[in-house]
């Protein structure tokens, strides 16, 4: 039974997912409790002491209670899933990974080495672990993707298991990259290493938000994904963006196509495009998000600075991370302050709104235009900001020219832009309001003790 307070989005998650798994097994005595977050599960063993319901009979479940509404888009999506929850529980559970060798090359350029790094390695993984295919759920946003992976991680009968926001899993492969690099000055090729080891954690990965918008990412995710696979990774995803058009229209989008083509092979496409937004309908008007930009707006997000800041004394603030500096505005406790164009309109990247993210449960933002084609950098670095924001549960009010959808209608990236519009109206439902109240408050008290 859940027990800890609920104070942010990803406590939301949690408890959502506990839920879930306690759904998922019908046990005489009673259930242990989940691990207490979300990102790595290990399962529970012995099917003697519970009988395990897959992910189509907690849909069902869930519709009977009134918790959710029947959707044949859906519906057909979660029987996909409870076929690979079948498949799953029909694998060796001790199956260990096979060692990964002889994936050879290093870039020399941003580009030049682009396409032969991301060719499939045949030869390389020619003997692979026996497992099913994965699956890559597309759709637009608000349709229930999230939602119905969630509903089979928490029933997938595995002993180790992982689900991360994509933006995260990056950074995180990223920065083991680094230590990887730093701890051993003479490896060829950090990267077979790096996915036995996260193989070993879990056997099955679930990617919400699955995108690529960075050169960086692009040059390693084939020859990650190829030594994730041939170590008996399992992977399902959701995503705004059908595989054939991640990273398209972008420089070294030619080279790119190698891992599209192993995404194809190695994952079942299918499409949830159910014809309602879940996401609209439940924001609540509360004023996190004021339009115009004028003087009345500045006032309103004058006041609820000064709410969450109580007595601390404001100023700007210097915020220190991985041998970088983040100049902050204005912040005080819990609270901290930007102008659009001190946040977006500089060279920033996702490590410098993560760390914005955790150090501050409350932002506010004023004068967020309306953007265009020659926009397309401050865009993407506001889509990012708000991925980072959404993902770690912050609270969010802004002073903007238009409402969400409208900021940003033409240009490179405007799909990708309708993601982020859903992420702010539900950013301002009620829910999520008095959830990240809690985590400011509770950031607040321990801040000051």
């Amino acid at each position: 039974m859940w027990s800890k307070p609920i104070t942010t989005a990803s406590d939301v998650a949690l408890f959502v997912t506990t839920r879930l798994g306690e759904a998922c097994t019908l046990a005489e005595s009673a259930v242990e409790p989940l691990s207490g977050r979300i990102m790595t599960q290990t399962d529970m063993n012995g099917a003697s002491a519970a009988i395990r319901l897959g992910p189509l009979a907690v849909y069902q479940q869930r519709i009977a209670a009134g918790e959710l509404k029947s959707d044949p888009d859906q519906l057909r999506v979660v029987t996909r899933l409870n076929t690979l929850w079948q498949e799953l529980a029909s694998m060796p559970a001790t199956a260990a990974p096979p060692p990964v060798e002889g994936i050879e090359g290093r870039a020399k350029g941003l580009l030049a080495g682009l396409a032969r790094r991301l060719r499939p390695q045949a030869d390389t993984f020619a003997t692979r672990p026996a497992r099913p295919r994965g699956l890559y759920i597309v759709g637009r946003v608000g349709r229930g993707k999230t939602m119905v992976m969630d509903l089979f991680y928490a029933c997938a009968p595995v002993q180790k298991k992982e689900r991360i926001h994509f933006l995260r899993f990056m950074q995180d492969v990223h920065r083991d990259l680094h230590d990887l690099k730093a701890a051993n000055p003479n490896m060829a090729d950090p990267i077979p290493p790096l996915a036995k080891t996260i193989a070993s954690k879990a056997q099955l990965l679930c990617f919400d938000e699955f995108q690529v918008n960075d050169i960086a990412d692009a040059m390693i995710l084939g020859r990650l994904f190829e030594a994730l696979f041939a170590n008996g990774v399992v992977i399902v995803a959701t995503s705004n963006t059908d595989p054939s058009q991640l990273f398209q229209n972008r420089p070294g989008a030619d080279a790119f196509k190698p891992f599209i083509a192993i995404i194809q092979r190695e994952l079942d496409t299918i499409e949830l495009d159910s014809q309602r937004d879940y996401r609209r309908g439940r924001e609540q008007d509360r004023e996190t998000w004021l339009v115009p930009a004028d003087s009345q707006a500045k006032s309103r997000l004058d006041r609820i600075f000064a709410r969450y800041a109580a007595d601390e004394k404001p100023g700007p603030v210097d915020l220190k991370f991985s041998g970088r500096v983040f100049e902050v505005d204005m912040a005080a406790g819990p609270v901290c302050r930007f102008d659009f164009n001190s946040l977006c309109g500089k060279p920033r990247g996702p490590n410098d709104y993560l760390a914005l993210a955790k150090r501050f449960p409350v932002v506010i933002v004023d004068n967020i235009p309306c953007m265009g084609q020659d926009d397309a950098n401050l865009a993407r670095r506001f889509i990012t900001l708000i991925d980072a924001l959404y993902d770690n549960g912050n609270l969010l009010f802004a002073s903007a020219d238009a409402q969400p959808d409208q900021l940003f209608t033409d240009g490179d990236g405007a799909d990708a832009f309708a993601r982020t519009a859903s992420r702010l109206a539900e950013m301002g439902s009620e829910s999520w309001l008095e959830h990240g109240a809690q985590a400011a408050q509770q950031a607040h008290s321990l801040s000051r003790a």
